[in-house]
């Protein structure tokens, strides 16, 4: 593959960087020039609004990984070798316009016959696997620690501190959401009442003069609704709805002591017990819709006018549904991580996480077991605005800041559509230790079950983000290892040095290089630069 040495940069002058990564050079925007870079004022048009991780930070003055740059400079029509992501999450929409035709297919099944025709240990694991079954609610670790009664646990005087306080807040919120949804449901019939139309505009609403007092109320609810960020009411409603939702599922499953959501007839505390689940992987529910939407960051069909467009080309999405609508468990993720390995998952990447595990170990196993066979794992850093060098998020590849049992393992963070003090998302967690870079995260626009498109923010839209970035190089890179990619990931991001807020504290100021291993942010048009020269 021809080497592209382009020698200037959205117009300033560049310089080359060292990497600690091989002893390869690459030539990146000069950090001094980025800092001075002026802040974006305006508002995100649409566009940008649905591709902002794609852009870059000096050109568009906002903090994406410059995917699109890439495309046009770097990549344009060069063939790479197709990538396998096994993405483990809450199911895939196999069927959405824009992944049907970026799906795994295990080739060796044969569909519906009811045959492990591969004898991989799997019935119809045509496009992966359903460790869950048909289940979909489940509770949060911690409350399963405290279902099994098991006093001797070591995690039991923390988990029963953590539910009653947690079960307290969830019941306060629940009776907060339902009395503003009931208030905005009123207020939305009397106005709709009142114009004779659901469809009025809040100018309409702020222009409403009246007598009537209720009528006064009613607006004036609307207002206070359209001052915090919804310009549609029935969209407002849509959302505190959504709310509502989250606190009963809280209450009546994740944190109900007395539930159990397990369907699938294994003891999920016997790593041995194998061979449950299914083929099936599909959401249960419409609502299911984290893994679809994962799945469209890292693969939606490039170029198809559909949608969204994802950040790699030349791949290929094995679906692995292990992530409940609750907390999963060690068994089901330390079991996907090995499915994925052995069927051939190039990369892995992992969007959930959680504060207790209670077989974390059989977890790391897995991620070692992935890392012997050279098969790279993004991890979300999750979404509690934690400090990860001082409290365990899981899964994790090591024990108390200690040894890492994988050099392949790989921790991501997440950023807002907005540089300068406010670009680190208020509720990624961070750690100089143990996140590794951070990438696109908040305000994510990508697939949603049904042919939907939806905007979602986490550290989960982040991961997705640099497992793209990966298959890429993968993809383009073939022939280098994936201890020498992570490398390439964390050595070719842009290294800022602007003070920005930590977990939404404007009390707690540092420079974002204090918040990662790398101090970067993640860039996939230095990454493909870096991974051309590490190549030769």
């Amino acid at each position: 593959m021809k080497l592209l040495k382009p020698f200037l940069f959205s117009g300033l002058l560049a310089v080359t960087l060292s990497s600690c990564g091989g002893g390869a050079e690459i030539v990146s925007t000069p950090v001094e020039n980025i800092d001075s870079v002026p802040l974006k004022v305006s508002e995100l048009t649409e566009l940008e609004k649905h591709t902002w991780g794609h852009l870059d930070l000096v050109a568009d003055t906002i903090p994406g990984m410059s995917v699109e740059k890439a495309y046009t400079e770097l990549i344009k029509n060069k063939k790479g070798e197709v990538v396998i992501v096994a993405v483990i999450d809450s199911g895939i929409d196999i069927e959405h316009e824009d992944l049907n035709g970026v799906l795994w297919t295990n080739k060796g099944e044969i569909p519906g016959n009811g045959i492990d025709d591969d004898n991989n240990g799997f019935v119809d694991d045509v496009y992966g696997w359903n460790f869950l079954g048909d289940a979909y609610n489940e509770q949060l670790e911690f409350v399963r620690i405290l279902a099994s009664g098991d006093t001797s646990s070591p995690d039991w005087e923390r988990a029963e501190a953590e539910y009653e306080k947690e079960y307290k807040e969830t019941q306060e919120r629940k009776a907060q959401y339902d009395q503003i949804y009931q208030q905005l449901k009123d207020a939305h019939e009397a106005v709709s009442k009142h114009f004779g139309k659901e469809d009025y505009t809040s100018e309409e609403v702020e222009a409403l003069e009246t007598e009537d007092e209720s009528l006064t109320k009613a607006a004036s609810m609307l207002s206070f609704m359209y001052g915090n960020g919804f310009d549609d009411s029935q969209k407002a409603l849509t959302s505190i709805k959504e709310g509502v939702d989250y606190f009963n599922d809280k209450l009546n499953y994740n944190l109900n002591k007395d539930f159990n959501g397990r369907t699938t007839g294994d003891n999920p505390n016997d790593i041995t017990d194998v061979g449950y689940g299914n083929g099936n992987v599909m959401p249960s529910v419409k609502s299911e819709s984290h893994g679809t939407h994962v799945s469209g960051i890292i693969a939606a069909q490039r170029g198809n006018g559909k949608g969204v467009d994802g950040v790699a080309n030349n791949v290929q999405i094995m679906s692995l549904r292990a992530v409940p609508n609750g907390d999963e468990y060690d068994k089901d993720i330390a079991l996907a991580i090995r499915y994925a390995v052995d069927n051939g998952a190039q990369i892995i990447n992992g969007s959930f996480g959680k504060y207790y595990s209670p077989h974390s170990q059989w977890v790391r196993d897995a991620i070692t077991y992935a890392g012997k066979h050279d098969v790279i794992f993004v991890n979300a850093a999750g979404n509690d605005g934690d400090d990860l060098d001082q409290i365990a998020c899981y899964p994790n590849d090591q024990v108390d800041n200690g040894p890492e049992v994988s050099d392949t393992f790989i921790t991501v963070g997440a950023l807002e559509p907005k540089y300068g003090a406010n670009m680190v998302a208020g509720f990624s967690n961070y750690g100089k230790i143990n996140v590794d870079v951070f990438a696109p995260g908040a305000k994510i626009y990508s697939t949603t079950p049904e042919n939907e498109y939806k905007t979602m923010g986490g550290t989960s839209m982040a991961a997705p983000a640099v497992a793209g970035v990966a298959a890429l190089i993968r993809s383009y890179y073939p022939k280098l290892s994936g201890a020498q990619v992570k490398q390439i990931l964390m050595d070719s991001g842009l290294a800022l040095t602007t003070k920005v807020v930590v977990a939404g504290d404007t009390d707690n100021i540092k420079p974002i290089g204090e918040l990662s291993k790398s101090g970067k942010i993640m860039n996939a048009y230095n990454a493909l630069i870096m991974a051309d020269q590490l190549s030769k």
